[in-house]
């Protein structure tokens, strides 16, 4: 009789486990893998707000020129991603001490190329002199941060001279050359005369190039250079007084006045890959610093 009944009671249990079966192994398999289920969903909700955010095209793009300006290439791609119709205005975003002449001009003329086709609007976050005020002139508006330095519109070759050590260490030069001014700008010993001047040619002509194309690009009186070229330094306030820049304002400010000669209602802007943007600003860094220790700066 108990038999009978144990029986019975294990049938019921039986019947009941067997009932709740799914539900049962469903807690347990929730309870397991609880973790993995939850950064499942996370995963999940990036790619579909990735997704849904690659459904709408950026309509504006920020272009950025940091450092020593020793190579273009990297603008000037920057500048070819931005030529893309979806793309209806674009933000150089600057803080560059300046650098080599022809780099310089490069980046120049892709921007007015750009800002015929879209507008541009060139942002002084920091330092947005010689070389890299040249390659924002033509811009159609120039907004500097209200602690950026602006101007030092002027050419400079320069070189060590390094005889004096040489003659201590014992080590001369030995040179053979085909060419009266084949050794203009030498560091060995001091330079001629004849070669200073042949150093000049360069330096003025080169500077005559580039306050002709900024009186052009920002409408000022060649006559009066004397006035916002001849490598002076301005505060962002100083630089707006002699026309050098438009506005003073921040990076806020600068978006929203993209935005708006662009004519966009709700900008979208396009975003680098995170780990581009890591590599490019470690090779900016790391080739601004082995210019200023090693090359001849001509802006």
């Amino acid at each position: 009789m108990e038999n009978d009944q144990q029986n019975k009671r294990g049938g019921i249990t039986e019947f009941f486990r067997t009932l709740f079966l799914p539900l049962t192994a469903t807690l347990d398999f929730l309870q397991k893998y609880f973790k993995a289920i939850i950064l499942l969903l996370i995963i999940l909700a990036i790619i579909g707000a990735s997704q849904k955010e690659s459904l709408q095209k950026p309509n504006l793009m920020r272009i950025t020129l940091y450092g020593t300006i020793i190579d273009s290439k990297p603008v000037l791609d920057e500048i070819k991603l931005a030529q893309k119709p979806s793309i209806k205005g674009v933000l150089f975003v600057v803080d560059s001490p300046g650098g080599a002449v022809a780099p310089s001009i490069e980046i120049s003329e892709a921007i007015k190329r750009l800002a015929q086709k879209k507008p541009v609007v060139a942002y002084a976050a920091g330092t947005m002199a010689s070389g890299s005020y040249y390659a924002s002139i033509w811009s159609k508006k120039i907004v500097a941060n209200p602690g950026a330095i602006i101007g030092s519109i002027g050419v400079i070759f320069e070189s060590p001279q390094i005889k004096g050590l040489l003659d201590k260490i014992g080590i001369k030069p030995q040179v053979v050359k085909a060419g009266k001014y084949k050794e203009v700008g030498t560091p060995f010993r001091e330079w001629k005369e004849y070669e200073k001047q042949e150093i000049e040619k360069i330096i003025f002509d080169t500077y005559n190039m580039f306050t002709s194309d900024v009186a052009k690009a920002r409408g000022l009186d060649l006559n009066r250079s004397d006035d916002w070229a001849q490598a002076h330094i301005f505060t962002a306030r100083q630089a707006k007084k002699v026309g050098l820049v438009d506005e003073v304002g921040t990076i806020e400010e600068a978006k929203k006045l993209t935005a708006k000669l662009a004519k966009v209602k709700n900008p979208r802007w396009y975003k680098k890959d995170k780990i581009d943007q890591i590599i490019e600003k470690l090779a900016n860094e790391t080739s601004s610093k082995l210019s200023m220790l090693l090359a001849p700066k001509l802006l």
